[in-house]
């Protein structure tokens, strides 16, 4: 989590999509067998949960200025 607290928040953005459709694609794979690593899937959607925390402390923090 870490390594997301330290990007800004276009950053965080443009990660959050290419996760989402990093997912997407893994998912089809899953679908057609091709998947070898099924444990991807998780690491991605918890990063994607990672991000969007962050994304969110960021906004509390700045409604609160």
């Amino acid at each position: 989590m870490s390594e997301f607290k330290d990007m800004n928040v276009k950053d965080l953005v443009e990660k959050e999509r290419q996760l989402r459709e990093d997912l997407f694609r893994t998912r089809f794979k899953l679908a057609t067998g091709d998947l070898e690593d099924t444990s991807a899937i998780n690491k991605m959607k918890k990063d994607i949960a990672r991000i969007k925390t962050v994304l969110s402390q960021r906004m509390a923090e700045s409604a609160e200025q």
